[in-house]
C-alpha cells in the first residue's frame, strides 16, 4: 500500500473523529448554557459538591454552568396563590373562607430557601403559615361578624400572624384578601334579615329625629314671631299709629283711582278714602 492510499484511508478516520469531538462539544455546551428568564432567579446544585450553593443568586439572563452541576430555576417577582379554606368561628360554627396571599422569596436568600424548605417551598412552608393564621384570627369571631363589618380587620390580622410565623424563614407575604366568607344558608339569611331589620329602625328613628328637629324649630320660631309681636304692641302708641295711618292715607290718596279724601271724618280722627274704583 503506497503512502496515497494509507492518507486516503487516514483522512475518513480523522473526520469521524473530529465529528465526534464537535458533537461532544455541543452537547457539553448546551449542558453548560442556562438561559433565566423574566421575574426569575436561580441557584447551582453542585453535583459534586455540597449541593446548594447558597452564596449567590442569578438574576435575568444568559448563564454558564459547569456540564455535572444543575441550575433550578424558581419565579421571584411577586405571585399569589387562592385557597378555600374550612373554619370555625367564635361559636363552633364552621365557615368556608375564600382567600388569596401574594407572597415573593427574598432573592438573595432564594438558595437558603430552596435548601431548607425544598423546591416545592409554597406547599411545605406557605399553604401552613396560611391556614394556621386563618383559623387562629377566624375563631376569634362570630359568622356576624365574618359576613359584615370585619373584613378588613380580618385580613390584616391574618397578614400579621402569617408574618410572624413565616419571619427569617426568606419568603415576604405582602397582602391578604378575603374574597368570599360562605355560611351555611340559614344562618346567612337570619343575618341578613337581622342587617335589613337594624337598617329599617336606623331609618325609622332617623325620620323621627328629623319630624323633632323641625317641631322644634316651628315652636321656636312661632315663640320669636309671639315675643316681636308683643314687643311691637307695646311700642304702638294711638298718636304712632294715627301718624302711620295719616302716612299711609297720603300715599292712598295720591293713586289715580282716589276720588275724595274726608280729612277727619274716621271715627278715631282718620281721614276717609271715598269713590276708589
Amino acid at each position: 500500500m503506497n503512502n496515497r492510499q494509507q492518507l486516503d484511508l487516514q483522512l475518513p478516520k480523522g473526520l469521524f473523529l473530529l465529528g465526534i469531538i464537535a458533537v461532544v462539544v455541543i452537547i457539553i455546551f448546551s449542558k453548560s448554557t442556562v438561559t433565566i428568564g423574566p421575574g426569575e432567579g436561580g441557584v447551582i446544585f453542585e453535583t459534586l459538591g455540597d449541593g446548594i450553593n447558597t452564596e449567590k443568586t442569578y438574576g435575568e439572563g444568559f448563564h454558564i454552568v459547569a456540564p455535572w452541576n444543575k441550575m433550578i430555576i424558581r419565579k421571584v417577582r411577586q405571585q399569589s396563590v387562592s385557597d378555600e379554606m374550612n373554619v370555625l368561628s367564635v361559636n363552633g360554627l364552621e365557615v368556608k373562607v375564600n382567600g388569596t396571599i401574594w407572597y415573593e422569596p427574598e432573592f438573595n436568600n432564594l438558595g437558603m430557601l430552596i435548601k431548607t424548605k425544598g423546591e416545592d417551598y409554597e406547599r411545605e412552608l406557605l399553604d401552613p403559615a396560611i391556614n394556621a393564621a386563618a383559623r387562629s384570627v377566624v375563631g376569634r369571631y362570630t359568622p356576624e361578624q365574618l359576613y359584615s363589618s370585619k373584613r378588613d380587620v380580618i385580613e390584616q390580622e391574618i397578614l400579621d400572624e402569617v408574618k410572624t410565623v413565616l419571619k427569617d424563614q426568606f419568603l415576604i407575604v405582602k397582602r391578604v384578601l378575603v374574597e368570599d366568607v360562605k355560611l351555611p344558608n340559614t344562618i346567612r339569611t337570619a343575618i341578613e334579615t337581622k342587617l335589613k331589620q337594624e337598617q329599617e329602625s336606623l331609618e325609622y328613628e332617623f325620620r323621627l329625629a328629623k319630624a323633632k328637629k323641625e317641631a322644634e324649630r316651628q315652636k321656636i320660631d312661632a315663640e320669636g314671631k309671639a315675643i316681636a309681636n308683643k314687643i311691637l304692641s307695646a311700642s304702638l302708641t294711638d298718636k304712632i299709629l294715627q301718624e302711620k295711618g295719616i302716612e299711609a292715607t297720603l300715599k292712598l290718596s295720591e293713586s289715580p283711582n282716589s276720588k275724595v279724601v274726608l280729612i277727619g271724618a274716621g271715627k278715631s280722627g282718620m281721614p276717609i278714602i271715598l269713590g276708589n274704583q
